[in-house]
């Protein structure tokens, strides 16, 4: 019951009182009471103010404790009004009982009355405690959900981003695979272009953000990896050399990757990318020339990936424009505030 009261509970009382004796001050000014009569019906008008306040306010927050607003509403308000109820018509007979034991304060036919005053006073007092319990329940309900949303924001996002790494590895070994069949020498080279762009995977895997120019060097030694597997058959155009703000990591890299995998790549018929930006966004396009089977096991791992990082990171939404002629992503740009 300790934990109940506090420096707070310490200065209702002093106002309590204060309000108390006001009340008595009221009370008295037309009737000429004694002193010795005065300090007893001060004192009892006090000692009621305080009890019903305090005591009221300690049994809301007790209830609080074994009944939740949340879980039984109608439960914890009607138990709320009767405990209110019965330990406020309670305290004032106990306390009218003391003064007339101790001191002989003899309430006689204002006994009626005061119980009367104090039932309605109970009932403001009982409106305003259960307010604001179920106001403080409402709002750390509030606060409750809305951190536990946030967490599951959080763990969903480094679920979707820790698919990233096995990912990118997993395609990177599946190119190796297919190239060291056709050319032992380019899997070699690309066996040591690998490690070093597979060492950004491993830098940036718990940033939630990158540069575009970080991510542009990355794309850079990433696209030199495919034009060790495909050489002239795959052609890039990159502007974004005075691009400022950040992208989710490797999201142009799994743009790219796309794009290789859904589309034929051959001397007769070449794969165009093209990387460059537009206001508050990077576009990246490729020419539509849709492979009948792809090869590679298509995991469904890019495209939705990204979108649901980016829904994590910003209000602004990645934008796919699937055309007869072209395919086109449209990746927000993101402005540190």
């Amino acid at each position: 019951m300790l934990k109940y009261f506090s420096k707070d509970l310490a200065k209702t009382a002093f106002w309590l009182a204060i309000a108390g004796a006001g009340m008595t001050y009221i009370i008295q000014r037309d009737r000429d009471w004694p002193f010795s009569l005065l300090w007893k019906v001060g004192s009892l008008t006090i000692l009621i103010w305080i009890f019903l306040w305090i005591g009221n306010a300690v049994l809301s927050a007790s209830l609080d404790d074994k009944l939740s607003w949340q879980e039984k509403p109608i439960q914890r308000l009607v138990l709320g009004f009767v405990a209110m109820i019965v330990y406020s018509l309670g305290i004032v007979y106990l306390l009218v009982f003391f003064f007339r034991w101790v001191f002989h304060l003899n309430v006689g036919d204002d006994l009626g009355g005061m119980l009367y005053s104090t039932l309605i006073i109970t009932t403001l007092i009982n409106m305003f405690m259960t307010s604001r319990s179920f106001l403080l329940n409402w709002k750390q309900a509030a606060v409750d959900a809305e951190r536990l949303k946030k967490e599951s924001a959080e763990a969903h996002y480094t679920s979707l981003r820790n698919q990233v790494n096995p990912h990118f590895l997993f395609n990177s070994l599946n190119a190796l695979t297919n190239l060291v069949y056709q050319n032992q020498d380019d899997a070699v080279r690309f066996i040591k272009q690998l490690s070093e762009v597979y060492r950004y995977v491993l830098d940036t895997r718990d940033k939630e953000v990158v540069s575009v120019q970080e991510e542009l060097k990355f794309l850079q030694s990433y696209l030199y990896l495919q034009q060790i597997r495909f050489g002239n058959k795959l052609k890039l155009e990159l502007k974004l050399q005075d691009v400022k703000g950040s992208v989710a990591p490797l999201a142009l890299q799994m743009l790219v990757e796309n794009a290789i995998k859904h589309n034929e790549i051959s001397e007769e018929n070449p794969l165009t990318i093209r990387i460059y930006s537009d206001t508050d966004c990077l576009i990246v396009e490729n020419n539509l020339q849709r492979k009948l089977v792809v090869g590679e096991e298509a995991s469904g791992l890019g495209l939705d990936n990204i979108r649901k990082r980016y829904e994590f990171l910003t209000d602004k939404k990645l934008q796919i424009v699937n055309g007869p002629q072209q395919f086109t992503v449209h990746l927000p740009i993101i402005v540190s505030s």
